[in-house]
């Protein structure tokens, strides 16, 4: 299919986009790009089998959480945030749009307490709605297109109770030019999307991904209206 160099599992991938938005699926790739793994991690260019760092430092300087709280993962991927998250006492739903990717969590962690399920960020399910304490989205937003951004974005800050908080990690532009992508990092007026759907900041942390040198952003939001 390709050789493992990271340069052509990039190219592949985009590739992979590329022909879902001809098609008007811009997230029917994902599926794809797992089931064509056939259970090797290493054509995942995202599963690093290991928490995020930056989710880690944050649940690791805000200890203890109170028991019971509800937390949802965003387009989990193979489910190690989602385990971090279940470590530290939260009840957690972790939802990826491919059954692929479902069922390697359920697969890698059989004994968990995640609730692992096949869903869509386009397609929100009504009863989530602001239904979780702790939100976490991770570079899901900056893999789809601009044209469906917005929509996206308000998926996302639907999801957080009134008092929740939102942990966003994901890659930044300067400009408010369209990129080419992906990834589509996110520019300023759309971070801004999410103040405006009833998030405000408490803490925004910018680093630079070490493996490309390219700007990111954690930024931790709470809901108050």
């Amino acid at each position: 299919m390709f050789e493992q160099q990271p340069e052509d599992l990039r190219f592949y991938v985009k590739q992979l986009a590329t022909e879902a938005l001809q098609k008007s699926e811009p997230s029917a790739w994902f599926e794809v790009l797992y089931t064509e793994a056939k259970g090797d991690t290493a054509k995942i260019p995202w599963a690093k089998l290991t928490p995020h760092p930056y989710l880690q430092d944050w649940l690791t300087n805000r200890q203890p959480f109170a028991s019971g709280q509800k937390a949802l993962v965003i387009g989990c991927g193979l489910g190690d945030d989602a385990e971090a998250l279940a470590d530290q006492g939260f009840e957690v739903t972790a939802f990826d749009i491919s059954p692929t990717a479902i069922a390697w969590c359920k697969q890698r962690f059989p004994d968990s307490t995640v609730n692992y399920i096949v869903a869509d960020l386009l397609a929100i399910p009504s009863q989530w709605h602001q239904a979780y304490d702790f939100v976490f989205e991770c570079r899901n937003i900056q893999a789809l297109p601009l044209n469906v951004r917005s929509w996206v974005i308000s998926s996302v800050t639907s999801v957080v109770a009134l008092g929740g908080t939102l942990l966003l990690i994901t890659r930044v532009r300067d400009t408010e030019a369209e990129p080419s992508g992906p990834p589509w990092p996110l520019s300023d007026s759309e971070l801004a999307q999410f103040e405006s759907l009833g998030l405000q900041p408490v803490e925004k942390l910018e680093f630079l991904e070490s493996e490309f040198d390219v700007k990111q952003v954690r930024i931790e939001y709470q809901r108050h209206k």
